[in-house]
C-alpha cells in the first residue's frame, strides 16, 4: 500500500517548482546532486600536500618535458607537422658557370631527385587510475611516482618509435596514403641519386650484414662509406656518429690502425674522447680529440671521421652510422611528426571525468609519428655471419 496521499505528492511537486527551494534542498540535505565546497571528498594527500598544487606542478612539468625530447631521439630527428615532404635526397649539386656578356645564366630548377616521403601518425594514451580513496591515503611522493612513470614511458615510446624507423627497412603507408620509407634497402627498385660523379644501382642498400659473428673494423668503414658516398656527413654542417650498444662500443675501442680484429685489418685508430678515463700510451695523438659530450649524449671516442655514442637504449648486435646536423636539425635523417594544432603536441595530461578532482582517473596522451627524410643519411649493420638483414625485435612499448 502506498503510504503517501495525493495531497503529499501535490505538495512535493509544488515545492520542486520553486527554483530557490531546489537549491536550498540540495544545500540542506545533499539528496539532490549539487556539490558545494563542503562536499569535497579529498583535497590533499595523506602528508598534507594540496592536490591542486600537484596538478599545477604536473602541468608545468609537462611543458618543460616537451621542450626537451630525449637526446638520442632529437639527435637523429627533425620535428615537423607535415604529413609528407618532397625532399631532395642529396645535399648540394648546383654549379655556377662562366658568365658571358650577352647570355642568360643557367637557372636553378626544382630538384629532380626530390622524393615524396610520408610520415606516420598515431594517438597514444596511458591512464593513471588514481581514485579519490588512493589520493586521500597516498603521500605526495606516491602520486609523483605515478606521474614520473608516465613520463618515462613517454620517453621510451617516442625514442623507441624513432629508432625503430631507423633500424627497420619495412615500407608502410600513412593515413592519407603517402609511402613511409626506411633507408635505401635495395628491394623497392629505388635508385639513390648520383653524387660527385658516383652512380648507384637499385640494389644499393643501407642495411648491411657483417658476414662475421663479431664486429670488425671493416663493418664500420663500409657503413661510413655508404653514408658519405651519398653526400652526407662530408661537410662542416653535419657530423658522423656511430650509435651502438655498449657491447659493440667496447669492441670498437680495441680497433687499432694496421692491426687485425676478427681477421680484418683496421683502417683507423680508436681515439678516446676528451673525458675518457686516464690511460697510458707510448703514442701521440695527432689531430682534434672528440669531445666528451655531443647533443647531451656521452661520446666514448672517435673512429676515423665518426664519433662513437654508446647507449643501452640501442639494440645489441647492431651499429648505425648516422649523419646528424645536431639536435632537431633539418639535416637529420628522420622526421618526428606532430599534430598541426599546437594544442595537441607533446605529452599532455588530461583531467579525469570529474573536473573537480582532475588527478582522479586522469590520463596521459601523446600524438606523433615518424618517417625517414633522407634515405641515404644513415646506414645500419647487423652483426651476424650470414643471411639477409633482419630488423631488431626489441620492445620499446
Amino acid at each position: 500500500m502506498n503510504p503517501y496521499s495525493l495531497t503529499d505528492f501535490q505538495a512535493l511537486r509544488a515545492r520542486f517548482s520553486e527554483p530557490d527551494a531546489i537549491f536550498a534542498m540540495g544545500g540542506d540535505s545533499g539528496r539532490v546532486g549539487y556539490s558545494t565546497e563542503g562536499d569535497v571528498l579529498v583535497s590533499q594527500t595523506a602528508d598534507g600536500v594540496d592536490l591542486n598544487s600537484i596538478w599545477n606542478e604536473t602541468a608545468g612539468a609537462m611543458s618543460k618535458w616537451n621542450q626537451q625530447r630525449s637526446a638520442l631521439a632529437s639527435l637523429v630527428s627533425y620535428p615537423t607537422v607535415n604529413m609528407a615532404d618532397a625532399i631532395p635526397q642529396t645535399i648540394g649539386g648546383d654549379h655556377f658557370e662562366v658568365a658571358s656578356e650577352y647570355g642568360e645564366p643557367h637557372g636553378l630548377r626544382a630538384e629532380p631527385d626530390a622524393l615524396i616521403l610520408g610520415y606516420t601518425f598515431e594517438d597514444y594514451d596511458l591512464a593513471s587510475r588514481m581514485t579519490w580513496k588512493f589520493l586521500r591515503s597516498a603521500s605526495a611522493e606516491q602520486v609523483y611516482s605515478v606521474i614520473n612513470r608516465a613520463m618515462e614511458s613517454d620517453n621510451r615510446l617516442v625514442t623507441g618509435q624513432i629508432l625503430r624507423r631507423l633500424f627497420d627497412p619495412a615500407e608502410g603507408l600513412n593515413e592519407v596514403g603517402h609511402r613511409v620509407f626506411g633507408l635505401y634497402n635495395g628491394t623497392d627498385g629505388m635508385v639513390p641519386p648520383a653524387y660527385a660523379g658516383q652512380k648507384f644501382t637499385s640494389s644499393t642498400s643501407h642495411y648491411l650484414v657483417s658476414g662475421n659473428s663479431a664486429l670488425d673494423p671493416g663493418d664500420l668503414v663500409d657503413a661510413i662509406e655508404q653514408v658519405c658516398s651519398k653526400g652526407f656527413g662530408v661537410d662542416p654542417s653535419s657530423r658522423l656518429i656511430v650509435l651502438c650498444h655498449p657491447n659493440e662500443a667496447e669492441t670498437i675501442s680495441t680497433f687499432r690502425a694496421g692491426l687485425e680484429t676478427n681477421g680484418v685489418e683496421s683502417k683507423y685508430d680508436f681515439i678516446p674522447s676528451a673525458t675518457a678515463p686516464a690511460y697510458l700510451t707510448a703514442e701521440n695523438v695527432v689531430g682534434k680529440v672528440a669531445p666528451g659530450e655531443f647533443g647531451g649524449l656521452e661520446v666514448l671516442g672517435s673512429y676515423g671521421p665518426a664519433w662513437i655514442i654508446p647507449s643501452y637504449y640501442l639494440p645489441a648486435g647492431y651499429v648505425a652510422v648516422v649523419a646528424t646536423g645536431g639536435p632537431n636539425s633539418n639535416l637529420n635523417p628522420i622526421a618526428f611528426r606532430q599534430h598541426a594544432n599546437s594544442a595537441y603536441r607533446g605529452l599532455r595530461i588530461i583531467p579525469g571525468r570529474d573536473q573537480r578532482y582532475p588527478l582522479q582517473d586522469s590520463f596521459f596522451q601523446r600524438s606523433f609519428g615518424a618517417g625517414i627524410r633522407y634515405r641515404g643519411a644513415a646506414c645500419v649493420v647487423q652483426i651476424k655471419a650470414s643471411g639477409a638483414y633482419v630488423a631488431p625485435a626489441w620492445d620499446w612499448r
